[in-house]
C-alpha cells in the first residue's frame, strides 16, 4: 500500500448519537461533519445564551412569577416538545451521518464504488436508548410543567375546579345547594335578627370590585381556612386572619376574628337585605352571601362568596382587603407533611377531651409546652384546639398565627424540591387564591422582605373585644358580639401603637378577667376612668354604678381562686395601683376581681384615640 494512501475511517455511530444526546452537533463534530455540526448547534447555542442572559439580567423572583403564568408554561410544554423532536432529529442524523462517512472512506472516497456496511444491531440498540434516554429527561421535565400548569390552574381558578377536589373531598365552597347551617347558626335574609324590619326581595348595590395591587401602598390579604366535613353542604370559614403589611416601613399586623362573632357591621351594598349588622356568626357570611349575584361581584358562587368576605371585613377594620388566599383544613396537614414537619414552641400546654375525631367521636389530645416538632395532624390539633384552653379564642387564634409564622419562617427550598410531587397535590387540592398571577413578582418580593420576628398578632376575641353569650346565657348561646369601636381603634392603631402595649394587651385579654372598679376615694369619675385605662391596656373593666364608702387606702379582691387562673391581670393590677391583693371566695360573685379604690388612688387615664 502506498504511504499516501489512508486507512480507511472508523468512526462509531452510537458514539456520534451518544455525544449528540450530550449537546447538539457533538456528534457530527466527531464524525467529521463540521458544517453540519455547526448547523445543529447554532440554535441551541443561541437559545442557551438567550436564557443565560436572562438569568443573569432578571430578577430571580420576577423570572419565577413570570414562569408561574398559565401562557408561559404552555409556551415551554410546547418548546420542551419541539426540543426533544430536535435532538432526536441531530442524534439520528448524527448517527446516519458517521456511518455514511465510515462507507465514503471504505469505497475509497467513492473510487471503489459505494461501499455497503452491514447494519450492526449492536449499533442500533446503542441508538434506541440514546433515544429512550433523551425522552426520558423530557418526559421528566414535561411531568413537572404539566403539574406546575395543573397547580396553578387550580390554586389561581375562581370558580373552584371540580378536577382539582381530592377523592374524599365535601362539596366545594361553590355549591348551591342550601346550607345545612350547622356550626355556624346562620341567619337567613328574612330571618335577620335585626332592629329594622326587611323585605323579603330587598336588593342592594354590587359591590365594587378593587383594582390590582399597585406595589406601593399597603396591602391587605385575607387567609381563610374552611371547615368542610363529610355530609356538611355548608361552608366554615373557621379562621380568617387579614394580613396588613406597609411595603414602605415592612411592618406587618395580623388581624383576627373569632368564628363566633357576630353582630359584625355589614357593608353599606348590603343593608338593604341583612340590615345594619349580621346577626348571625361570621363564619357564616360567605356561605350565606355566595349566591347573592345583586350584591357581590365574580363569575362564581366562591368568587361572590370571597367578595363578600373581604368587604365585611374591610368595613370592621376600615381596610381595602384586595386579595383573599383560602386553605382547606384537611389539605394543610398534607402540606406541613410534606415539608418533613413543622417546628413550634408551644407556650401553653394544650389539654382537650373533646377535640373532633373522625366519625363524631370525640378524643383527648394533649401537647406539651416547649419546643416541639409536629407533623401536619399535630399542628391542625395545636392550631384547632380550644374547648380547655384557658386562654379560649385568644389561645386559639395566636396558635393558628405562630404555626403559619413558623412554617414561614421554615420553609426551604430543599424540603420543597424533595416532596414536590406530594407538596404539589396537596397545595392543588387545598389552596385557592385570587391573587393574579401577574402579580405574584411584587407580592414574593414583599413576602421576603418581612421580618417574621416583628409582626404585630390582634386576635379579637372576648371579652376585650366581644361579649361571649355563652357565659352569659349558661351555654345555651355559642355567640360573640362583637365591641366594634375597640377593634375598630385597635386596628386604626395597629401601627402606631407600642409593640410592648400589643402584647401586654394580648396577654391580659387572654385571662379573660372580668375586672369592677368601685370608686371609695371620694373623687367624682375616678372609678369611670380608671376602668377605661385599665381596658385600654387589655383588661375587661367596668364602673357598676354601685356607691363605695371613702376609703383611705386601694383595695383589690380576687374571688374564686382567680389568683390562680389569672396571674397576670393579678400582677399587672398589683404593679399599677401599688396594692397586694388579697382572696375570697364568694360564688355569688359575678366577676374574678374588684378594685375599690382609695384615697391613696393613683389618676390613670387612657390616652384619647382621635
Amino acid at each position: 500500500m502506498s504511504t499516501s494512501q489512508r486507512a480507511p475511517r472508523s468512526r462509531s455511530p452510537f458514539a456520534a448519537a451518544f455525544l449528540s444526546l450530550i449537546f447538539p452537533g457533538l456528534g457530527h463534530a466527531y464524525a467529521g461533519a463540521y458544517t453540519r455540526a455547526l448547523a445543529f448547534a447554532a440554535l441551541p447555542l443561541l437559545a442557551l445564551a438567550l436564557t443565560g442572559g436572562i438569568v443573569l439580567r432578571v430578577d430571580k423572583v420576577d423570572l419565577l412569577a413570570f414562569l408561574v403564568n398559565q401562557p408561559v408554561l404552555i409556551a415551554l410544554l410546547v418548546g420542551n416538545v419541539a426540543l426533544l423532536i430536535y435532538r432526536i432529529v441531530a442524534a439520528v442524523d448524527a448517527w446516519q451521518v458517521a456511518r455514511f462517512l465510515n462507507a465514503v472512506d471504505a469505497s475509497g472516497d467513492g473510487r471503489l464504488g459505494r461501499a455497503r456496511l452491514p447494519l450492526s444491531p449492536l449499533s442500533i440498540v446503542g441508538l434506541l436508548v440514546v433515544l429512550l434516554v433523551m425522552a426520558g429527561g423530557h418526559l421528566s421535565v414535561a411531568r413537572y410543567n404539566v403539574m406546575a400548569l395543573d397547580l396553578v390552574g387550580c390554586v389561581f381558578s375562581e370558580g373552584g375546579d371540580p378536577s382539582c377536589a381530592a377523592p374524599d373531598d365535601s362539596p366545594s365552597p361553590g355549591d348551591s345547594a342550601a346550607p345545612s347551617g350547622t356550626g355556624t347558626d346562620a341567619p337567613t335574609a328574612s330571618t335577620q335578627p335585626d332592629a329594622t324590619p326587611i323585605a323579603s326581595g330587598a336588593v342592594g348595590t354590587m359591590a365594587p370590585t378593587l383594582p390590582p395591587w399597585d406595589g406601593k401602598e399597603r396591602l391587605n390579604v385575607l387567609l381563610v381556612g374552611n371547615d368542610q366535613r363529610p355530609g356538611d353542604r355548608s361552608f366554615n370559614t373557621d379562621t380568617m386572619i387579614v394580613v396588613s403589611i406597609d411595603p414602605v416601613t415592612k411592618q406587618v399586623a395580623m388581624f383576627q376574628l373569632p368564628r363566633d362573632m357576630s353582630n359584625v357591621p355589614v357593608p353599606a351594598n348590603a343593608r338593604a337585605v341583612w340590615g345594619s349588622v349580621y346577626g348571625g356568626k361570621i363564619n357564616s357570611w360567605f356561605t350565606q352571601n355566595r349566591n347573592r349575584t345583586d350584591l357581590w361581584p365574580g363569575k362564581s358562587a366562591t368568587a361572590r362568596g370571597f367578595s363578600a368576605l373581604k368587604a365585611i371585613l374591610g368595613g370592621l377594620y376600615g381596610l381595602d382587603i384586595r386579595y383573599y388566599v383560602m386553605v382547606n383544613f384537611g389539605g394543610f396537614k398534607t402540606v406541613v407533611n410534606a415539608l418533613g414537619g413543622v417546628q413550634v414552641n408551644v407556650q401553653i400546654p394544650v389539654a382537650e377531651d373533646q377535640y373532633p375525631a373522625p366519625n363524631g367521636a370525640l378524643s383527648r389530645v394533649y401537647i406539651p409546652a416547649g419546643p416541639q416538632h409536629m407533623s401536619g395532624g399535630d399542628a391542625l390539633v395545636y392550631a384547632r384546639s380550644r374547648h380547655n384552653s384557658a386562654g379560649g379564642d385568644f389561645d386559639r387564634g395566636l396558635r393558628q398565627q405562630r404555626v403559619l409564622l413558623s412554617l414561614r419562617e421554615q420553609m426551604n427550598a430543599r424540603a420543597i424540591i424533595g416532596n414536590l410531587p406530594t407538596l404539589v397535590d396537596a397545595l392543588k387540592t387545598s389552596v385557592t387564591t385570587d391573587v393574579p398571577v401577574g402579580s405574584l413578582a411584587k407580592l414574593l418580593t414583599l413576602a421576603e422582605s418581612v421580618d417574621t420576628k416583628n409582626i404585630r398578632s390582634y386576635m379579637f376575641a372576648a371579652p376585650y373585644y366581644g361579649t361571649d353569650m355563652w357565659r352569659i346565657s349558661g351555654g345555651t348561646n355559642s355567640k360573640i358580639v362583637i365591641n366594634t369601636p375597640r377593634v375598630k381603634r385597635a386596628v386604626k392603631e395597629a401601627f402606631s401603637a407600642d409593640p410592648t402595649l400589643i402584647a401586654q394587651q394580648q396577654r391580659l385579654g387572654g385571662e379573660g378577667a372580668l375586672v369592677w372598679v368601685r370608686n371609695g376615694s371620694g373623687r367624682a369619675g375616678l372609678s369611670s376612668e380608671t376602668a377605661d385605662y385599665l381596658a385600654y391596656n387589655g383588661l375587661e373593666a367596668s364602673a357598676p354604678n354601685q356607691r363605695a364608702t371613702t376609703i383611705p387606702k386601694t383595695t383589690i379582691v380576687a374571688y374564686n381562686g382567680a389568683e390562680a387562673t389569672m396571674p397576670e391581670t393579678i400582677k399587672y393590677l398589683e404593679d399599677q395601683l401599688g396594692v397586694t391583693v388579697t382572696t375570697a371566695t364568694d360564688p355569688s360573685v359575678p366577676v374574678d376581681v374588684i378594685v375599690t379604690l382609695g384615697k391613696d388612688a393613683p389618676t390613670l387615664k387612657a390616652p384619647v384615640v382621635g
